[in-house]
């Protein structure tokens, strides 16, 4: 893959699924390309289009969409900084105003891309049915198909799945998911101020988002603070952290595997 006008490229960092480049173009700009052999089909066009849906909602920045194909997605490159005091209130306020402009259904027009992971984003009638049948049954099959889920946890799973009305919080209209929020999706520039990068974006319950966010470290308290005074989080969404978890987690057990599967077991007993 040649990008338009490159003059040169080098190897950067960029995630353990894909190669990651800093490409050089004759006008002088830099482009960071993400690539692979042999994506599936349709993954790198979910995820400009999953750009452009969050960067309409206006609450925080994402990359411009420079060039797309089968095989690379071309963005703006983002100078990298670190988020100060007021880049961290930033995300929290802005995550909430892209959660508040909601989305159509739970769901999307595209398919859900995790790396090799591919879910449906059909949409479904309310969220306890979207996140059971299109997220936690399809995964946990997965993860037990490649022998790192155990049959007892697949069990779990399931027994979650079938208390799921009871166990998903109270009913909210479909926000307007990153879906694949870890911090390190959350990319600082050089002012200080937040980008959301990498997203698998969708309509779904906020806490997801939220859970992801406090899976792998804690956000800075700045941040959930500037969120819940924008957006106040529903009664119980502590105790929800957990439920909402098992979905990066199966994620995790399927691309991964070593003890993503134990982990996921533990997490499903403790809800179903």
């Amino acid at each position: 893959m040649t990008l338009a006008g490159e003059v040169r490229r080098r190897r950067v960092s960029g995630g353990d699924i894909n190669e990651a480049w800093c490409v050089e173009l004759a006008d002088g700009d830099r482009a960071f390309v993400k690539t692979r052999p042999h994506a599936p089909a349709g993954e790198y066009a979910a995820e400009a289009a999953s750009l452009a849906w969050l960067g309409e909602a206006g609450g925080l920045r994402v990359p411009r969409v420079l060039a797309q194909g089968e095989d690379f997605l071309a963005l703006e490159w983002i100078p990298a900084g670190r988020l100060d005091a007021a880049g961290q209130e930033e995300l929290g306020r802005g995550l909430a105003a892209v959660h508040r402009a909601g989305a159509d259904a739970f769901g999307a027009p595209w398919s859900l891309h995790l790396g090799a992971v591919v879910l449906p984003n059909a949409p479904a009638p309310d969220w306890p049915a979207f996140y059971a049948q299109r997220r936690l049954r399809p995964l946990a099959a997965m993860a037990r198909d490649r022998g790192v889920l155990s049959a007892a946890g697949a069990r779990a799973v399931e027994s979650v799945c079938e208390r799921m009305a009871q166990l998903a919080g109270p009913p909210e209209p479909p926000a307007r998911l990153h879906g694949d929020l870890w911090s390190g999706n959350v990319l600082a520039g050089a002012d200080g101020r937040p980008w959301l990068i990498d997203p698998a974006a969708y309509g779904g319950h906020r806490e997801i988002d939220l859970a992801m966010l406090q899976l792998f470290g804690a956000p800075p308290a700045r941040t959930l603070a500037a969120y819940d005074e924008a957006y106040p989080r529903a009664d119980g969404h502590t105790e929800r952290v957990g439920l909402y978890q098992l979905l990066p987690l199966l994620v995790h057990a399927v691309l991964f595997g070593g003890s993503y599967g134990a982990s996921v077991e533990r997490v499903a007993r403790r809800y179903g």
